[in-house]
């Protein structure tokens, strides 16, 4: 563990910079200062993660345009058929407009009861759960309560077992604050994060022998969180972001070859998410 952890650090203050965000819809959230319009933009952009990912920034581009410069003040103000009007058509892979139309109004719903989105997860929160999967579970349940619903493309359910890593990749963006996480929430441990698992990441972990399950679950993700811990305990996501550069930046992993001689190359065209 302990190569691997020095390994693992190279890596991290090597990728772990602005420089390498693009094409992330991380991005997006740069633009909004303000935390109660960046909570609102990176849910939407999480949850739009997924597919190509030029499509992915293209679609994320097109929501937010929609939603002026403040995110918040936008929802607040308009009702249900303005926000289905605006988006008419949309289409995002599997994401239809009804869906998004859905999902935005039961995120506007949450400001008007909570206040932000920070506040309606906390209700799910407190400081003795190992992770923030019971907080997680009920914020999403929440939301589907305020949705015409049973199943949204947008919001994968913890309950059923699903990785939830859109939703896990959210949480990272607002929980942990370095040079490329922007953060803002101030109550929820960065200790208590869920490791965003996809397909890559997923592989990547059993490559460095974080996991030895084939199958892409919470389960599997909160094995991985917990090995990641031993080495990071205050941070267990923190190698997140530069690992998964790998996918994005057609960069060769430095740190496969010392455990199994194997190197991981990714691709540009194909996102991570």
């Amino acid at each position: 563990m302990t190569l691997l952890y020095h390994r693992l650090e190279d890596h991290y203050i090597k990728y772990n910079q602005r420089k390498w965000v693009h094409p992330d819809p991380l991005e997006f959230l740069y633009t909004y200062p303000d935390i109660k319009d960046r909570e609102i933009v990176g849910l939407i952009a999480s949850a739009l993660a997924y597919g190509n990912v030029k499509q992915i920034l293209k679609s994320t581009a097109k929501v937010l345009a929609e939603l002026s410069v403040s995110p918040y003040d936008f929802l607040l103000k308009n009702n249900y058929g303005k926000i289905e009007k605006l988006f008419a058509g949309f289409k995002h892979r599997f994401t239809t407009s009804f869906e998004l139309v859905e999902f935005l109004s039961a995120i506007k719903k949450f400001l008007s009861h909570y206040g932000s989105m920070e506040n309606a997860f906390l209700t799910g929160y407190d400081d003795s759960q190992e992770t923030v999967l019971p907080a997680l579970t009920c914020f999403v349940e929440k939301l589907y309560n305020h949705m015409r619903l049973d199943k949204n493309s947008l919001l994968p359910i913890p309950a059923k077992g699903s990785a939830c890593k859109r939703l896990n990749l959210f949480l990272r963006w607002m929980a942990r604050k370095d040079a490329v996480d922007p953060g803002g929430w101030t109550n929820v441990p960065q200790s208590k994060l869920i490791v965003p698992l996809d397909v890559h990441m997923h592989r990547i972990s059993v490559i460095l022998k974080l996991t030895s399950n084939r199958h892409n679950s919470m389960k599997t993700a909160l094995e991985i969180t917990k090995n990641f811990a031993v080495l990071s305990p205050d941070d267990p996501v923190k190698y997140d972001f530069s690992l998964t550069r790998i996918g994005i930046q057609k960069i060769e992993m430095e740190i496969a070859p010392y455990f199994c001689g194997e190197n991981l190359k990714g691709t540009c065209d194909v996102a991570i998410y």
